[in-house]
């Protein structure tokens, strides 16, 4: 090791902070000193502190969020650059190329220089655009973290800090983006929080895992992490290598002749499509023909046919900005859309009335949040029904149970971490327990423990009859759980009919 790597990059001594309004302290007397050229992966269950613990020790706490904290010393980068987990809060500019301008001004760096530079970081990420230019707020959340990414590496920092910098893009798009890392950082101090591990996994030089009460439990190697503390992640909920196999295969499928067969399932559960859209069963959950969604005069998803039964759950799958948003959310008429759209065999209606019959949950999570606490929040929508209080109360508590939020009741909405965020909407969207749901990223930001509690909890509501349409990235969870994928390919829907073995 040389005299620089052996030069502490940051660090923090005796750390202890506490949220307002909270009783418990979030870090009880935390230490931690990363070296310069570090690349240290930040692991913990959702909840435990990883993210206020970057913001932190990049100093954003508490020069610019203020947040009780104290610590015997700390050593904050002189040139920071993080990447938050929600990229809509990152932006100060409307388009793509101001964003990156704005940082470039800040350097200053002459005008005559900036255009280049802007398609440079642009490429980087893997973002085209036609003179560098497009407005933010149309682009997917997909590629909202591709352009934060861009406009940090803009930044030139010293230390790079990254919260789940790829939670929302596909494959390609997780690859391109760390593959950028690792060739802009190889010099740089990185942490990194992040559930997708297996891009970085053999590319860190370090792990640190924090348990539930955001205490350092373990901090070494990632071989000696995942074989040594394997016991604890798996108790943590912690996401690591080879979880997904360690549980087996939830719902096995196969294809045989169009026909569709859940292991162990009755002869009667396995349906041969086309005999079902012909036969006397009941109407589709859902059905579209010639069906589009629009933004303004664009058309941005396009349906040919499709029907959804009840009982299936279908994965969307698609690039970012294919338009797999898009159609969701023309399928609560939030978008505009033309062309037949039916609802268990009605016209599906305005967006009020197709909330009565559908559970719709955003891909950012905040956009679903109308009360100040998270109880509220969960009990909102069954104050349209015929419940009584006490019944609004029992189906409540039992939403926050089923999602680990009973603890965090009395907590704002936008007080909770990411993971905690999405937990909440999800709960809020099934507590009226309507028949179809539509699901945009889901389990996005979640450890281990909480998806597959939610996929065990949603699996049972297939079961029970629900029909489920889920946009998702997570090809594990399409392997093992949908029993339909559609495409979404330059907003255009391929139904792909059935999931095969693999």
């Amino acid at each position: 090791m040389n005299e620089v790597e052996n030069v502490q990059a940051v660090g923090v001594t005796n750390l202890r902070c506490k949220f307002p309004g909270e009783k418990a302290l979030v870090f009880q007397g935390l230490s931690l000193s990363v070296r310069h050229g570090e690349k240290v992966l930040l692991l913990g269950p959702s909840g435990s502190g990883k993210s206020t613990l970057l913001q932190i020790l990049s100093g954003l706490i508490p020069r610019s969020v203020e947040i009780p904290m104290k610590c015997d010393d700390i050593q904050v980068p002189e040139q920071p650059g993080i990447v938050f987990q929600d990229p809509d809060t990152q932006f100060c500019m409307s388009y793509t190329d101001e964003e990156i301008a704005f940082v470039l001004e800040n350097r200053n760096i002459p005008r005559e220089q900036m255009s280049a530079l802007i398609h440079r970081y642009l490429e980087q990420v893997g973002l085209c655009f036609e003179h560098n230019r497009t407005l933010i707020q149309s682009m997917s959340q997909g590629m909202k973290q591709r352009l934060a990414m861009a406009s940090i590496l803009a930044m030139e920092p010293d230390v790079l800090f990254l919260d789940e910098p790829t939670a929302l893009l596909d494959d390609e798009g997780t690859s391109q983006v760390w593959d950028t890392v690792k060739q802009i950082a190889q010099d740089k101090t990185l942490i990194i929080v992040e559930h997708k591990i297996n891009e970085i996994v053999e590319w860190v030089d370090r792990i640190i895992v924090l348990s539930p009460e955001g205490k350092i439990v373990a901090d070494g190697p990632a071989n000696q992490v995942f074989t040594d503390e394997r016991n604890m992640l798996r108790e943590y909920g912690i996401w690591y290598p080879g979880v997904w196999e360690e549980r087996g295969q939830t719902k096995a499928q196969t294809l045989v002749t169009g026909e569709f067969i859940r292991y162990g399932a009755t002869e009667t559960e396995s349906i041969d499509y086309k005999e079902r859209e012909t036969s006397a069963l009941p109407q589709p959950a859902l059905e579209m023909q010639q069906f589009t969604g629009w933004r303004g005069k664009t058309p941005f998803i396009q349906v040919e046919q499709a029907k959804v039964w009840h009982g299936d759950w279908v994965g969307i799958v698609g690039a970012n900005g294919a338009g797999k948003s898009s159609l969701l959310l023309s399928m609560m008429n939030i978008l505009k859309t033309t062309g037949h759209y039916g609802v268990e065999g009605q016209s599906a209606g305005k967006t009020e009335q197709l909330a009565d019959r559908i559970a719709f949950v955003f891909q950012n999570p905040e956009f679903q949040f109308v009360t100040n606490t998270v109880r509220d929040e969960v009990g909102f929508s069954l104050l349209s029904g015929k419940l009584t209080a006490a019944e609004r109360g029992i189906r409540t508590d039992q939403m926050l149970e089923q999602f680990g939020l009973t603890e965090l009741s009395g907590r704002h909405p936008y007080q909770l971490s990411m993971g905690q965020k999405r937990r909440l909407s999800v709960a809020s969207a099934l507590v009226r327990e309507q028949r179809i749901l539509l699901l945009d990223e889901p389990t996005f930001g979640q450890d281990a423990r909480n998806t597959f509690a939610m996929l065990s909890q949603l699996e049972r509501l297939r079961r029970e009859g629900t029909a489920i349409v889920m946009v998702t990235h997570d090809h594990e969870i399409v392997k093992r759980y949908c029993n339909r994928i559609w495409k979404v390919d330059e907003g255009r829907l391929t139904d792909a009919a059935l999931v095969s073995s693999s």
